[in-house]
């Protein structure tokens, strides 16, 4: 069991370092642009939670 434990710790490790060098070539190096004009497009980095919160409250 504990051979089981050590090697899906690991793996979580390895997961975890590929998913942090997968983000920095995404956000530092610009890798692929495509995927930033798309997040643009749908509107994924504007903060429109000011205007949720106004339709709520009947604005």
């Amino acid at each position: 069991m504990k051979r089981v434990e050590r090697i899906l710790i690991k793996i979580a490790i390895i997961q975890f370092i590929f998913l942090f060098l997968t983000q920095f070539a995404f956000h530092q190096l610009d890798i692929l642009p495509q995927l930033k004009q798309i997040t643009k497009y749908e509107g994924v980095n504007e903060n429109t939670f000011t205007e949720i919160l106004q339709t709520f409250q009947g604005k």
